[in-house]
């Protein structure tokens, strides 16, 4: 398993991804090495859930992102060719995203292994069509992942269209795995009027809850704007969760339009943090524009939080509008808030989109019905 975000180093969703796949599939005896970067506090090598992990340090200093990218695959290459050496071929070569196709496309010659690709996401739809020197790399190291894979998963029926239409790749190729959670790390108490409070939401006062990387295509700007509407109902603050490139911009944006004391930037925070803020809300808002699966909303739907996301891609297959969650128009400010005002304004159907959402998390989401679907792919991988 080869990613380069693993916890306690956690950047987006690949991190928890890896981590929970991993456990779960060490469960039902695959066993399962993970290799990704070393990460000061953390050891080079360590058992965690039966799971081992190799923290490989990445030894040349890098100038930028891209070239760190390249020298990670150089050093998780020689890893690899290390434990192939010292114990013999893996079966599997598991990779997540572009950044660690190249060795995996390597480490397929080298050991005899099968390479499977899982896309979390892709970059025509992360750039939204940009046509950047950076971005025509990633997708084409994309396709050279899409065409070098036995066998490659994706999250949401939505995106394995994208996948077969953008890289040309048969349909047999591609299978559809959600993302997971595990329900009973939110089951946890919390002390909801503390949580608030120290986040400056106070007694009679909402709270609107973001969780998520701050970029474009997250649109978190639509949902600030959204508030201005939300303001002129609700006594209500915003939480925004997160850290990320737009972040200047969005608190910038919060200025301008005179609701800077109404928005509180947290920055990043730590998973328990997370959970009672999840808790702790009235309404958990994913604005998306591009969103290929939605793990924020599936946590917020296994907290017991109800949920407004956009009518995107991976969300619109989570979400079932007025049943488990309210689905809006994705970058319209006021159809943000004609969601968060539906939930808000009727507690009835608010506690009746919880009870529904929680019971679908339970039924569709399980790290163990995933790991069992991935284990069916590495099985037709070394048949076919």
């Amino acid at each position: 398993m080869l990613s380069w975000e693993y916890p306690p180093n956690i950047i987006g969703g690949i991190a928890r991804h890896v981590d929970e796949l991993s456990k779960f599939l060490a469960k039902k005896n695959v066993d399962v090495t993970v290799i990704t970067p070393e990460v000061i506090g953390a050891t080079s090598y360590e058992v965690k859930d039966s799971v081992r992990v190799f923290r490989v340090p990445i030894q040349i200093p890098a100038p930028n992102f891209y070239t760190w990218i390249f020298l990670l695959n150089h050093f998780f290459s020689k890893k690899i060719a290390q434990l192939t050496r010292e114990e013999g071929s893996f079966d599997i070569i598991h990779a997540h995203d572009w950044m660690t196709v190249p060795c995996s496309c390597e480490a397929k010659l080298y050991t005899d292994s099968n390479f499977v690709l899982t896309f979390h996401s892709l970059e025509f739809k992360r750039s939204l069509g940009s046509q950047t020197l950076e971005s025509r790399m990633i997708e084409s190291i994309e396709w050279w992942g899409s065409y070098d894979a036995k066998r490659i998963i994706v999250c949401s029926e939505s995106m394995k269209k994208d996948v077969i239409a953008r890289f040309n790749v048969p349909q047999y190729k591609v299978t559809v795995i959600p993302n997971g959670i595990d329900p009973s790390r939110l089951d946890v108490a919390v002390d909801v009027s503390e949580t608030r409070r120290r986040y400056n939401v106070f007694w009679k006062e909402q709270m609107i809850l973001f969780i998520g990387r701050l970029t474009h295509q997250k649109g978190c700007e639509y949902l600030i704007r959204a508030m201005q509407y939300v303001l002129g109902k609700y006594n209500a603050k915003l939480v925004i969760v997160g850290d990320g490139p737009s972040r200047g911009f969005l608190e910038d944006e919060a200025r301008r339009l005179g609701l800077s004391d109404r928005i509180i930037f947290t920055g990043f925070l730590p998973d328990d943090e997370m959970i009672k803020l999840l808790k702790s809300a009235d309404v958990l808002v994913v604005p998306s524009i591009y969103e290929p699966f939605g793990i924020v909303a599936l946590e917020g739907m296994a907290a017991g939080t109800p949920v407004v996301v956009s009518d995107v891609d991976g969300l619109s297959e989570i979400v079932k509008h007025e049943v488990n969650g309210i689905k809006v128009f994705p970058r319209d400010p006021y159809s943000i808030y004609w969601g968060i005002d539906r939930i808000l304004s009727n507690p009835s159907l608010a506690e009746s989109l919880k009870m529904k959402a929680k019971e679908d998390v339970e039924k569709y989401f399980s790290w163990s019905a995933i790991a069992e679907k991935t284990i069916e792919v590495y099985k037709d991988s070394l048949v076919r």
